[in-house]
């Protein structure tokens, strides 16, 4: 213990506590009825120098934000082992050297990691899909329950069988919608959707 506050365990011990306010703030944010990683922008990927190696990390894939919260923590785990196994071989390696070995070791697992996340983290609205087109079908209340205050959020399928996660709210003069419910969204205020019951002969897939 006396090892994780020792200075040359630094560099680690802010990239834990980091990761613990961001955490802390997704979690808080979602709350609130939107999620803080689904509105932070993507990098610029137009240069090809900075493209490849963002690429390779499977930048652009992933929610920027969930992306940072794996390098910290994959960068704080690693460095703290890699210490411990130091330590007790002879003695921890200083901070600059520790942190940039941490690192190494990391990108690949960040790689991995990354890859899995992007294929079970469902995408906001895209470049491929408009959000108009969303209108008129169905979807499943994953974040509520939906009223006329704070927006949920609702599970939806496109037409390329991609699924999304979109801002909602039940619809005008529409009663509070539950978790699990199937809803037609019928509008859009802005960036978030409206929402009324849908009817029993719907499912949730996209339906036209």
């Amino acid at each position: 213990m006396t090892l994780m506050f020792a200075p040359e365990c630094a560099p680690f011990s802010i990239a834990a506590a980091v990761l613990i306010g961001l955490t802390c703030i997704e979690i808080i944010s979602m709350l609130l009825g939107f999620s803080l990683s689904a509105h932070i922008s993507k990098p610029d990927m137009g240069h090809d120098s900075v493209a490849g190696p963002l690429a390779w990390l499977n930048v652009g894939r992933v929610p920027i934000l969930i992306l940072l919260m794996l390098v910290l923590g994959l960068f704080s785990v690693i460095g703290f082992a890699l210490q411990v196994v130091a330590n007790k071989i002879w003695m921890p390696l200083p901070a600059s050297v520790a942190a940039v070995l941490a690192m190494v070791a990391a990108l690949p697992l960040i790689r991995l990691s990354s890859r899995v996340v992007a294929r079970l983290v469902p995408q906001d609205e895209t470049y491929v899909v408009d959000a108009h087109d969303f209108i008129g079908r169905t979807a499943e209340v994953t974040l509520g329950p939906l009223d006329q205050g704070l927006p949920g959020r609702v599970k939806i399928k496109d037409i390329h069988g991609n699924w999304h996660q979109l801002r909602a709210r039940a619809a005008h003069d529409t009663a509070s919608i539950s978790v699990g419910s199937t809803v037609l969204l019928v509008d859009r205020d802005q960036t978030i959707f409206l929402a009324v019951p849908a009817p029993s002969d719907l499912t949730v897939s996209g339906h036209d």
